[in-house]
């Protein structure tokens, strides 16, 4: 998993309440088995026209959003469906992080699973990001500070669970994260096999 520090860039502003899984990815990216070339697929149906051409009027088609690392929402992003895909679209586009008041509890688990950080600030805050982003004004989202900071130096502090905080700051998913602790498991494996070794005994049952 990529680490993430810090993120500057231009903010999209999607002031949208309960923008779901699948607006962000429609179910025909199901199929998809990598999280690569996902890009056609991030708000497909916002982004293209029916024959294929861009919406010049969503933001993600516009200067100089479509090159945005970040999203700026409402209320309730990335609810609906389970979809792992909606975070693999989001990261193959280059969004890094989101900005919204709340957030659907599986989407935000699996955001920090795939380097990209769920940002909740409170509403007149987020207000005022909007307001930055539709600017078009550089936002930064600083994981080590935990600081979400504006052009003009106004500075909103977030919170992050510790343990998500390492990861993503260490770039270690759920696996990379136990691994860190690979010789205490191989010790008390070792230790199990004394004491419970039937439990390792791989004969057949007769």
């Amino acid at each position: 998993m990529e680490k993430f520090t810090s993120v500057s860039g231009y903010a999209a502003p999607i002031p949208i309440n309960n923008v779901n899984t699948d607006m962000i990815t429609p179910k025909n990216v199901l199929k998809a088995v990598t999280k690569k070339g996902l890009v056609p697929f991030f708000f497909q149906e916002y982004r293209f026209n029916p024959d294929g051409s861009e919406n010049p009027d969503f933001v993600l088609n516009k200067e100089p959003w479509r090159n945005a690392k970040i999203i700026v929402s409402l209320e309730n992003w990335g609810c609906g469906s389970s979809r792992e895909h909606s975070p693999w679209a989001m990261k193959d586009f280059g969004i890094r992080s989101v900005i919204a008041i709340s957030f659907a509890d599986i989407h935000y688990s699996n955001c920090f699973k795939n380097g990209i950080l769920p940002v909740a600030l409170k509403p007149d805050e987020v207000d005022r990001v909007m307001k930055s982003a539709e600017a078009g004004e550089i936002v930064t989202v600083d994981l080590e500070a935990l600081a979400v900071t504006l052009e003009d130096g106004t500075r909103f502090a977030f919170e992050v669970e510790d343990f998500r905080r390492d990861a993503l700051l260490s770039g270690l998913d759920e696996v990379g994260q136990t691994l860190e602790h690979e010789d205490q498991i191989a010790a008390f494996e070792a230790k199990q096999r004394q004491v419970t070794p039937w439990l390792y005994d791989r004969r057949p049952l007769d």
